[in-house]
């Protein structure tokens, strides 16, 4: 593999490579499938070969140096350096005008919040994903509208798939060895990579509201257990149709209610038309928020005695006998995607002890 250092201006990187490590193959799609597979490389999907051309392109449009340390990845606490994102990225199929957001995102998820060792070895499902504001979402074509979250084409799969293998290659993340996952699911392949539709929204831009200046490429990286539709016909009010979406959210065998508040978030997306319809009711969106956080509970008499007892030792019960899904009203966080069509809301639900990281895309 290509390693090197440099001078980076305003123009751009120059790099001087150095010799490092290579493992030559014919660059024959076919031939190299087999030998990442033997090498335990692959995740079952095509490869495509990193040349060390390929390689040096995708470095190159990072703007950084090829040796540079994003982070640690565990739980091997691998050197996830700019060339071994380049590398992935190359495999997966990621083009190279997507470093920048790739490089990024792996310095977020190294944020202690994220507690990215937990994500990889937990028996959970849970996966690092993506949200993505700013410019950058129409530069690099990723999805917001109809079919965001999968079916829509583009290169937001080939972005998640490169991360995944970043995990798998670097992190050294294996099936039923370090990560512990019971099911697993699709995201550990392609990853979930997803703009929000900043131009529908009737709200600020999720990383705004997060802290980052207006029209800045940014990310915010959550930790999904899944994806959850919630779809409903009648509501014909904000309110109502808010109640239903946050009542949703709320059910027994999801992560954040097990034991004591640990920080669990969930990530509401909206799909324009509910949008505007519950921004008609609440123009703030922190009361939106809030409004979700007091919906989104259960009786504690709906649960079997031991857990009642565990819910009342752990203090999860309130005064009016609920359990809250999520600590605050800031656990809530709200996004706006998905296509016009309405009737559909989508819910990422996290496994508990992480929290979402926000980054400005370098």
């Amino acid at each position: 593999m290509p390693g090197g250092r440099g001078d980076c201006g305003p123009e751009g990187c120059t790099i001087d490579w150095l010799a490092s490590e290579r493992i030559e193959v014919d660059d024959d799609p076919v031939a190299f499938q087999k030998l990442a597979t033997d090498a335990g490389w692959g995740d079952g999907l095509p490869l495509v070969p990193p040349t060390e051309s390929r390689v040096r392109e995708h470095v190159a449009a990072s703007g950084r140096f090829p040796d540079e340390v994003l982070a640690l990845v565990p739980p091997r606490n691998g050197r996830g350096t700019v060339e071994k994102v380049a590398v992935n990225a190359v495999m997966a199929g990621a083009p190279p005008a997507a470093m920048p957001l790739l490089c990024s995102g792996v310095e977020a998820m190294a944020d202690p919040q994220l507690n990215l060792f937990a994500l990889n070895t937990t028996t959970c499902s849970v996966v690092p994903g993506l949200l993505v504001n700013g410019p950058v979402r129409h530069a690099l074509d990723l999805p917001f509208e109809a079919g965001c979250f999968g079916g829509a084409a583009g290169p937001a799969p080939a972005i998640g798939r490169a991360l995944r293998l970043l995990m798998r290659n670097v992190g050294g993340q294996v099936v039923d060895v370090s990560s512990k996952s019971v099911f697993g699911q699709p995201a550990r392949v392609t990853g979930i990579v997803v703009g929000e539709w900043e131009e529908r929204s009737p709200w600020a831009p999720l990383s705004v509201r997060r802290g980052i200046a207006p029209d800045t490429d940014a990310l915010t990286v959550h930790g999904c257990t899944g994806t959850v539709d919630i779809a409903d016909i009648v509501a014909d009010t904000g309110r109502d149709l808010l109640e239903i979406v946050a009542k949703s959210l709320a059910f027994m065998g999801t992560n954040a209610f097990i034991g004591s508040h640990h920080g669990a978030e969930i990530v509401v997306c909206l799909a324009p038309p509910w949008a505007d319809m519950i921004a008609a009711t609440y123009p703030d969106v922190e009361d939106v928020q809030e409004r979700l956080h007091a919906w989104a509970a259960l009786p504690v008499d709906w649960w079997p005695a031991p857990h009642r007892e565990r819910a009342e030792a752990n203090g999860r019960v309130d005064e009016h006998g609920l359990v809250h899904l999520v600590e605050s009203p800031q656990h809530m966080l709200v996004a706006v995607n998905g296509g016009l069509g309405g009737l559909h809301a989508f819910a990422l639900h996290s496994f508990g002890p992480t929290r979402a990281v926000t980054r400005v895309i370098r």
